[in-house]
């Protein structure tokens, strides 16, 4: 059977937390993405998906913010808002609208609405000068 890729394959897995309350070091937890693109070795792209313009928490944010500004190669930190209460419904993340997102040292509002998918195809075309596939 053909594997349908993104598509969520251990349900019960997914519902699982995690308690990163043993990796404190300092006022340091440990944080969690929720989406990584690696696009044929040209660049990154994370995904923080927050229910209703949820704000990142301040350490969240630095974290990604020292992450994109800090690799080599060309990256981007999208922040998307979704408005699925319901948790036992799945979160389209490709139809969420980006919030805000991190690129070239700046964070940055976009002038109009973009879903992630639509401000990932631009990234990949634009910067990364990738065939959409």
């Amino acid at each position: 059977m053909q594997e349908i890729r993104g598509k969520i394959h251990a349900r019960e897995r997914a519902k699982q937390l995690r308690d990163f309350s043993g990796l404190r070091y300092g006022n340091i937890t440990a944080t969690d993405v929720d989406g990584l693109i690696e696009y044929h070795g040209k660049g990154y792209i994370f995904i923080e998906v927050k229910l209703n313009d949820a704000l990142l928490p301040y350490g969240q944010k630095l974290a990604f913010e020292r992450l994109v500004d800090d690799l080599k190669k060309p990256a981007i930190c999208i922040i998307a808002s979704h408005d699925v209460d319901n948790p036992n419904k799945d979160i389209n993340v490709a139809h969420a609208l980006v919030s805000e997102y991190r690129f070239k040292g700046n964070w940055l509002v976009p002038k109009s609405e973009y879903t992630v998918r639509a401000l990932i195809d631009l990234f990949i075309d634009k910067v990364l000068g990738g065939n959409l596939e």
